[in-house]
């Protein structure tokens, strides 16, 4: 069997209207599921690419991959997204990207003026890197809500968030307390909180977030359904703003990257699928988001190391820029589980419980 393949839980999966599934009663910390990195990345135009190719090979060869759609991501059944959003209170910041002017010949930027709009903005790096599968972030959050709404009965999606920018020095602006209010009204307004897993769903009745975690109060697969559940990507000040006044993060909508031991501590983000720790983290009860991939690294020499370490740590989230392969380069690297379901399957760590 190639390393690439994780050996499937196919003995447990079975058919559901059609699509492959896991049983019902499954709690969503006791499943594996595979997903995209920067899921919304557009490719940069081949001829502004050039030009930094010219520039800085090396740095730049780490940004050759770009995603589908993200309605295609789910169509093909994964179960995971990421999003970089940056802050535009009053619209307009991220209007003109400067590689625009770089390179003749690019392929039109924005040409309905969304970036105009007041909002969060979804892009990769700012001027460089900024073709998207949506400008914004309300657009995202309503292809999401179109989605669950044309498929009420699928899997619930993991998506981790990066609110970028906010840094001094930087032409970002700054992520305050208003900011993740702001980031939260979003979500509610454009995606609707029917369609979210929020911190206090999963809280219930224990005193803190990680009481409910460590007592196995995640939600079963039935309960889940339709529904997405996000992670605020940051252990630093920017995690700090968005606790603040939220104890146990009570009222947010978000789940964030604590600390274990601490009250917020449910999902935590650790990118090194290698290290060690993991195992024992998502025995406890904590889902775990790692990566088996990064900047086109593990992809061009075909190294499945870091995916074969993700798979049998038993992290639940695992994100690649590969489920299909490379356009870019030529390798066969390419990320998937074995079986009738190739992006989900009960975890091979902590889900004792549900075998039959």
């Amino acid at each position: 069997m190639k390393a690439l393949v994780c050996l499937a839980m196919g003995a447990f999966a079975f058919q559901m209207s059609g699509n492959p599934g896991l049983p019902d009663n499954t709690p969503i910390n006791k499943i594996q599921v595979i997903g995209s990195h920067n899921s919304y990345k557009r490719a940069i135009d081949p001829a502004l690419f050039k030009v930094f190719m010219e520039k800085d090979s090396n740095r730049v060869k780490g940004l050759a991959y770009a995603h589908i759609p993200i309605e295609e991501q789910l169509k093909m059944g994964l179960n995971n997204l990421e999003i970089d959003c940056y802050r535009d209170e009053k619209g307009g910041k991220y209007a003109h990207p400067k590689g625009l002017d770089m390179a003749a010949g690019q392929a039109p930027y924005d040409p309905n003026g969304e970036m105009l709009k007041p909002g969060y903005k979804v892009f990769h790096v700012p001027d460089f890197d900024f073709r998207t599968d949506s400008y914004t972030f309300a657009g995202i959050l309503t292809k999401l809500r179109n989605w669950s709404k044309e498929h009420p009965d699928h899997n619930p999606v993991f998506i981790t968030l990066e609110t970028k920018g906010g840094s001094e020095g930087s032409n970002t602006e700054e992520l305050n307390v208003k900011a993740m209010d702001d980031l939260d009204a979003e979500l509610v307004k454009n995606l609707g909180k029917e369609y979210i897993i929020t911190p206090d769903d999963v809280r219930g009745k224990y005193a803190t977030l990680e009481e409910a975690v460590l007592k196995g109060n995640w939600p079963t697969l039935q309960s889940a359904k339709g529904k997405y559940l996000f992670v605020l990507d940051d252990h630093g000040a920017k995690r700090a703003t968005y606790m603040e006044g939220h104890p146990s993060l009570k009222g947010r909508i978000l789940f964030i990257n604590a600390e274990p031991g601490t009250p917020e501590a449910a999902v935590l983000i650790r990118n090194g699928s290698k290290e060690p720790g993991i195992k024992e983290l998502v025995q406890k009860g904590y889902i775990i988001r790692t990566r088996a991939d990064g900047d086109t690294k593990q992809a061009r020499v075909n190294d499945r190391s870091y995916f074969d370490a993700a798979c049998s740590s038993g992290a639940q989230i695992i994100t690649t820029d590969y489920y299909l392969k490379s356009t870019f380069f030529d390798s066969p690297y390419q990320v998937y589980f074995e079986g009738n379901s190739k992006y989900i399957r009960l975890n091979p760590v902590n889900n004792a419980g549900n075998k039959k």
